[in-house]
């Protein structure tokens, strides 16, 4: 099987932020960001060694969610500058590398990592998500795996059908099952209030979706929990069309352009540029760093594997 690789941009960044000390180049432009994606993505390419890369991107535009429901994410900081000025240098690194990246307004990343997901989602690809992003388990199945640092950058576990099951008691494909009924305090939607991780896992377990549930709402032996489902359907309906990613937004996408083969050379510039030599050296290696240096020319493309 071949393997694409999906890099959940904007989970990276954060990550990168919050788990690389403050760095900077002489003039000042802060580069923790720009450096610890860019060392999180050598790293997973080392590891994986895909045939397809694509990085997804959120964009400033308001969302489908945030017409949906007005209150959705409001309650999250507003992002420090030191974090917007390196949005655009993440996006031109990418470029500089010849890797593939992709956003559109109205939209989460996570909804074009779903949609690549589905085009990709057949017997001849492994499908790898990189994201700290539990959300997107639930695309996880039997070609979709998730891998997601652990401890800032350090570490990647990989998440597959077996290992959801096991950390949150319910299968991927009934996550958003799940959060319809508990909501999501991270995205600040309520779900069924009074209903609880453990009700509403033994509720899936007993009945499958969260349709099924109010269809045998009968059968429940808790006249509190019936009496809660029949007063919050509402927001569970809701929530539910919130925690949903979706699979077919109009991308338009060219898979040809997500093919990966290697890092391109005109990223080492960049890198000189911001003073993130350390990188290149790791990416490209010390020989080519040290033409680079001396402007000598080289081959565009470099196998890393």
């Amino acid at each position: 099987m071949q393997t694409l690789l999906v890099i959940d941009g904007n989970a990276i960044m954060h990550r990168a932020y919050h788990a690389i000390p403050h760095l900077s180049s002489s003039d000042g432009t802060p580069t923790n960001i720009v450096y610890g994606y860019l060392s999180m993505l050598h790293k997973v390419i080392g590891d994986f060694q895909p045939d397809y890369l694509v990085s997804c991107f959120d964009t400033p535009k308001p969302t489908f969610r945030n017409h949906l429901f007005k209150e959705y994410q409001i309650q999250r900081p507003k992002i420090e500058n030191d974090f917007i000025v390196q949005i655009p240098l993440v996006k031109e690194a990418l470029d500089k590398a010849a890797i593939f990246r992709i956003e559109k307004d109205g939209y989460e990343a996570d909804d074009i990592i779903g949609t690549i997901t589905k085009i990709f989602d057949n017997e001849k690809f492994r499908v790898v998500i990189v994201t700290g992003d539990k959300d997107i388990f639930q695309l996880i199945n039997d070609n979709v795996f998730v891998a997601s640092p652990q401890l800032g950058l350090a570490n990647i576990k990989v998440f597959d059908k077996v290992e959801v099951e096991r950390k949150l008691d319910i299968p991927p494909s009934r996550i958003v099952d799940y959060k319809a009924l508990v909501g999501d305090p991270s995205d600040n939607y309520p779900g069924a209030k009074g209903i609880g991780p453990k009700t509403a896992s033994r509720l899936i377990h007993q009945f499958g979706s969260v349709d099924d549930i109010y269809k045998n709402i009968d059968q429940i032996d808790s006249i509190k929990i019936r009496e809660v489902l029949e007063k919050e359907k509402a927001t569970v309906e809701i929530s539910k069309k919130l925690a949903t990613i979706l699979t077919d937004v109009d991308i338009g996408i060219d898979i040809e352009k997500l093919k990966f083969n290697g890092f391109n050379h005109a990223l080492g510039p960049f890198l000189e540029k911001y003073q993130i030599t350390s990188l290149e050296k790791r990416i490209f290696g010390e020989k080519r760093s040290e033409q680079n240096k001396d402007k000598k020319k080289g081959s565009d493309q470099m196998g890393l594997f």
